[in-house]
């Protein structure tokens, strides 16, 4: 059996703007071939068949956004941003890119469920990393001074809990409008960061407001 060839950036991006405009289900080999611009005999030198070139997609993706991600991070902590400024920029890139694209898609449901059917354990993966990019983020970020994590929170449950975030906010419903990304990342990061609310005894009294 014959190895397969590396797929390029290009041909990847190709493949997602197929898959984005065709769907899962609709998808047949010719059809992604033609619209990568390539014949059936020349995409089965990369891919035996349409879900190898979606798991491809995905992985691709996947790792794209998160090394994109990070990477807007360290833009706005180059120019003097706040953790909170920080880590939304991360979760915007690294989720919100993805999600806009899908927003922009017929397709978006059906990709949505094929992407977690088909590719669990690529997802899984990067989530993984993530998780272990942000808690060495989080520990740089406080020696720095621009975080003190509580005591009684470790830095890799709070780099969970802000990646779960940011993955719900995809998931939402209903679903979020592009537009609003950016916010909903924000307020999501900030409530997870510092609070939305105080704890309170049962049966505490109540301050009346005025």
């Amino acid at each position: 059996m014959s190895e397969k060839l590396v797929p390029s950036k290009d041909l990847l991006l190709r493949i997602r703007t197929a898959f984005l405009a065709h769907g899962y289900d609709a998808m047949s080999m010719v059809t992604l071939a033609k619209a990568c611009g390539f014949t059936r005999r020349s995409l089965y030198n990369y891919f035996g068949n349409k879900e190898e070139a979606f798991r491809a997609l995905i992985r691709f993706d996947n790792i794209e956004f998160l090394r994109a991600g990070m990477a807007a991070g360290d833009a706005v902590r180059r120019e003097g941003g706040s953790a909170l400024d920080i880590i939304t920029a991360i979760l915007d890139t690294r989720f919100g890119f993805a999600r806009r694209l899908l927003n922009d898609s017929p397709h978006a449901v059906e990709m949505n469920a094929e992407a977690f059917r088909r590719c669990r354990d690529i997802i899984i993966d990067v989530a993984m990393h993530l998780h272990n990019q942000l808690e060495l983020l989080l520990l740089d970020l406080q020696r720095d001074g621009l975080l003190r994590i509580n005591p009684d929170v470790k830095p890799h449950d709070l780099a969970r809990m802000l990646a779960d975030g940011g993955r719900a906010i995809n998931q939402a419903l209903p679903p979020v409008e592009s537009k609003d990304f950016a916010a909903r990342y924000r307020a999501i990061t900030q409530a997870i960061l510092y609070g939305a609310a105080e704890a309170r005894a049962p049966g505490a009294k109540r301050v009346a407001r005025r």
